[in-house]
């Protein structure tokens, strides 16, 4: 197993032998229990269901699905590609072990922060227009946005306000730092997408570097 879920905790720093600090987000991952296992002959790919954090109730289809596996009620179901589906079992635990050593590389997916609606200085990263004097309250505005009576629209993919945050974000290739089995914890230089609390995927670098 090369993946598992986790909840974000916040971030802080830590120091390596030559004294420097280092920006770490923990990460308390697993336990993680099997809930499913798909195999090429029944569902055409291989891959393994993993259930994470016990909730207090489900609706009657997942109840029956979580009973079958021998799993109690979990908040979050992902599910993982593997090689050899068959060296997994129902009711399974999975823990930071099984997928991460120190020293390793770590690739981390999650729901980054929402926004809300946003300008296009905050959003695209404008330089904004000029606030010299004569200059009109356009300060913040994009400007032109579109040729003239050719082609005589806006052009698709124009950098323009909107939805800002709220997506999906991968951070690839994040070093980890340090690995605390008994806690279920996990240190990761840099940054990590979304706010305190949040759910993320955690799972072996897939374009590790060297």
């Amino acid at each position: 197993m090369k993946a598992i879920l986790g909840e974000k905790l916040g971030m802080t720093q830590v120091f390596d032998d030559d004294a420097r600090a280092i920006p770490v987000t923990v990460i308390k991952v697993g336990p993680c229990r099997v809930t499913q296992i798909k195999r090429p002959e029944t569902d055409g790919y291989a891959a393994v269901q993993i259930a994470y954090k016990e909730a207090n109730g489900v609706n009657r289809p997942l109840t029956g699905h979580y009973a079958k596996a021998g799993v109690a009620p979990s908040r979050h179901l992902v599910e993982v590609r593997v090689d050899d589906p068959d060296a997994y079992e129902l009711g399974q635990e999975i823990t930071i072990a099984d997928v991460l050593v120190k020293g390793a590389k770590a690739d981390v997916a999650g729901i980054s922060k929402g926004k809300g609606f946003q300008g296009v200085i905050k959003r695209h990263n404008f330089s904004g227009q000029g606030a010299s004097h004569g200059v009109h309250r356009v300060h913040r505005a994009p400007g032109s946005i579109g040729a003239c009576a050719t082609p005589a629209r806006v052009f698709k993919g124009r950098k323009l306000p909107g939805r800002m945050g709220g997506e999906r974000v991968t951070m690839l290739n994040l070093d980890v730092v340090d690995i605390d089995s008994a806690r279920g914890l996990v240190l990761l230089g840099g940054s990590v997408p979304g706010p305190k609390g949040s759910v993320v995927l955690v799972r072996e670098a897939v374009k590790a570097r060297g």
